[in-house]
Formats: C-alpha cells, sequence, structure tokens
C-alpha cells in the first residue's frame, strides 16, 4: 500500500532474454519484493525478447488493483533503454492513465547498495 492507502503496485523492469532461465533471478527477485511487502502487486518485465512488455505489466497490475505503479529497472547501468526508452514508455502510461501514479525508480545498478553487494561478491574467496 501507498502513504494514501491505495495498492501499489511494482514492475521489476530487466532487459530479457529468449533463454527462459535468463528470467530465473529476476522472478527471484519478486519473489523477495513480495515476501518484503506482501500488500504490494509485483510483476516481472521486458524491454525486449520476452514477455509481458511494460504496458502488458502495467495493465496486469492495473486490473488487480494497483492504483500506483512503480517500476524498477534492473540494469547495471544507464544504457539506451534506460535513458531513452524507458522514459518514453514511462510517458506514454502516464497519458493513457492518468488517474494511475506512475514512478520510476533509479537503475539498481546505480545504487550504492548493490554497488558495495557487487565488490564484496568480487572479492569473496
Amino acid at each position: 500500500m501507498t502513504a494514501s492507502g491505495s495498492v501499489l503496485g511494482i514492475v521489476l523492469l530487466a532487459h530479457g532474454s529468449r533463454d527462459e532461465r535468463w528470467r530465473e533471478p529476476i522472478e527471484a527477485v519478486a519473489a523477495r519484493v513480495c515476501q518484503y511487502a506482501p500488500d504490494a502487486r509485483v510483476t516481472c518485465a521486458y524491454m525486449e525478447l520476452a514477455m509481458p512488455d511494460l504496458p502488458t505489466a502495467a495493465a496486469a497490475l492495473i486490473a488487480s488493483g494497483a492504483r500506483a505503479i512503480r517500476v524498477v529497472p534492473l540494469f547495471l547501468g544507464m544504457g539506451k533503454h534506460a535513458r531513452e526508452d524507458l522514459p518514453l514508455q514511462l510517458e506514454a502510461l502516464q497519458k493513457s492513465r492518468p488517474d494511475i501514479d506512475f514512478s520510476l525508480a533509479r537503475i539498481v545498478g546505480e545504487e550504492p547498495e548493490l554497488v558495495d553487494l557487487m565488490a564484496k561478491i568480487a572479492i569473496k574467496s
């Protein structure tokens, strides 16, 4: 739930791959988010090569009752998808559904906690 009491939807947005196994870590993150935020509606979406895409995932969350949707880009860096494609998609979603509060989180690879975790993994024996 959000501060206003509306149902929160969370989209974990990743690049996508034709390989079904590639989705496993993304879906594992979704399962963990559900543990941490049991009242939220959580789904995965992909920029390309896999479904659902962001508009389809957002529509499903809205249909399940979400009135605020937070898009979390599961990218390590600011590439073309995050810099150009994603803001355009989010703008289109907001225009098509002005009744829904869409927000965009920072790219996870730019979060200090993830940078620190990756460094610790790199030196782990």
